[in-house]
């Protein structure tokens, strides 16, 4: 796909330009002009949701609108930062630029082994070194930095690779279920002393131990929750259709039944019916 650079870059600048209009203090919008970092966040976290939406279901159409939206709250937050004598747009894009070249000496350096294993353990280091330079190498966990704002299931991923870097980690899968045999045992346990702090706990480390299960397979947790939360809701309504068709309300029907209707709606699935 051939790009006109000239006009790339008018885009940029007027883009740029509107949310210089949009934040002016005196002709710009109301709303945008009393938003700051912190009250951009949820809208950020909304824009890349909806763009992680768009790419699983495989919409290009959608996905180049959702990508423009999320452009936006980059675009959004360096205004505020230039605004601030902070840093701007520009320097975001150098940052970025330069953090590239940095995490990928197979490409644009002297490093040789491309293999799976090297990468990552090379980008992982990459990162350990930032992270220390940036801290003025003063002896840090090796769980730091990592953003507490990220979906649980993503965080607990994050925490477990980190420490199974730093040599806490199961051997293999087997491990990690019977691990997960443990937790259930003692939910189990908790659930028989009604003990609701108790169940609160071990519920957690159930979870906990199911996603460092995911990780171990290389699964990331929350895009498989993700998808099974897409085949829930897909399979329900294809039963509340079945069961309006068979003239009866889902919601009127005993247990029974509804899983009757959950058989034939995984059953329908699974023939692409």
């Amino acid at each position: 796909m051939m790009h006109d650079v000239t006009a790339d870059s008018r885009n940029i600048d007027q883009l740029l330009a509107i949310m210089a209009a949009l934040r002016h203090p005196e002709r710009g919008c109301p709303w945008d002009q009393e938003q700051t970092f912190r009250s951009i966040v949820p809208h950020t976290l909304e824009e890349a949701y909806e763009v992680a939406a768009a790419a699983e279901a495989d919409d290009p159409a959608a996905l180049r609108d959702e990508l423009g939206d999320l452009l936006f709250q980059v675009v959004f937050l360096s205004r505020i930062a230039e605004e601030q004598n902070l840093f701007d747009f520009y320097q975001v894009a150098r940052t970025l630029s330069e953090k590239l070249i940095r995490r990928h000496p197979h490409v644009f350096g002297q490093e040789t082994d491309t293999s799976d294993a090297a990468l990552a353990e090379r980008w992982e280091a990459i990162k350990a070194q930032e992270r220390n330079q940036a801290r003025g190498d003063v002896p840090q966990s090796a769980l730091d930095d990592v953003p507490v704002q990220l979906p649980a299931t993503t965080r607990a991923q994050k925490l477990q690779r980190r420490a199974a870097r730093a040599g806490f980690d199961w051997r293999h899968a087997g491990e990690v279920l019977d691990k997960i045999q443990e937790e259930f045992d003692e939910v189990r346990d908790a659930m028989s002393s009604g003990d609701r702090d108790a169940i609160f706990h071990e519920v957690g480390d159930l979870l906990l131990a199911c996603t460092n299960l995911a990780r171990t397979l290389d699964v990331d947790s929350e895009s498989a929750l993700r998808a099974a939360n897409s085949r829930f809701e897909r399979r329900y309504r294809s039963m509340e259709k079945m069961a309006e068709q068979d003239g009866c309300r889902l919601a009127d029907l005993p247990i029974e039944e509804q899983e009757a209707y959950w058989v034939r709606a995984k059953s329908a699935e699974k023939k692409g019916v």
